[in-house]
Parts: C-alpha cells; structure tokens; sequence
C-alpha cells in the first residue's frame, strides 16, 4: 500500500469549496508528477487531474476544468486538490497517485492510501 495519506474531504453544498491534501510520508512521489483521481459508488476510478514534479505543468479532466486546481509543495511532500464550485456529481471518494500518460489515457500507480470522501449535497 503506499504511504500516502489523503485528507480534507467532507460534506459539502452544491457550489461549495474544499481543499483536498494528500501527504507523501514515503516520498513516493518525491521525483516523479502526481495525479488526482476520484470514484464514484459503481463506477470505475476516474482520472481528475495531475501535477508535475515542478508543479509548473497541470492537466485536468474536462469535467473539473476551471474548478479544479492541483498545486504541490514538494518542501512539505504535499500535493493539494482546490475544489471550487463543487456539483453534486463531484461526489466521490478521492485519491493521489503516480500517473503516466498513454494517449488520452492516464495510467496510476499499482499501490493506492485510503483516500477521502467528498460528499456534494444540499
């Protein structure tokens, strides 16, 4: 399992804010970029976004584009998910991992924390 741990969800109201953290305790993420993904009860896990070691280079799933921001803080091994305008159909449990880029395809790591739950609802 890796040694990350994913904080910061919880129950919010549609158009609702979060700030998601995911602590990198094993630097498993110390030289490589990282990515969010999320899933949702029945359904596949689903990539969200990805940083780059740097943090200068995002990507987004165009269902979270412009509400959505990754940002890193590779000093503290912390890698953050802002959540801005939160909609019912972002609920979900989230979680970080590595990720590499086939095509349009993002591809996670084989070892995956806990996550945490975030919850969309009035």
């Amino acid at each position: 399992q890796a040694q990350v741990q994913e904080a910061g969800g919880g129950l919010v109201q549609p158009g609702g804010s979060l700030r998601l953290s995911c602590v990198d305790s094993g630097r498993t993420f110390s030289d490589r970029g990282v990515a969010w993904f999320r899933q949702a009860p029945g359904l596949e896990r689903d990539f969200v976004g990805y940083v780059s070691l740097s943090g200068t280079i995002t990507y987004y799933a165009d269902s979270v584009k412009c509400r959505f921001t990754l940002s890193r803080d590779n000093a503290r091994n912390t890698i953050y998910l802002q959540m801005n305008n939160l909609k019912p159909e972002d609920t979900a449990v989230y979680f970080c991992n590595t990720a590499i880029r086939r095509g349009s395809t993002w591809l996670p790591g084989d070892s995956w924390g806990q996550g945490t739950q975030v919850t969309v609802s009035a």
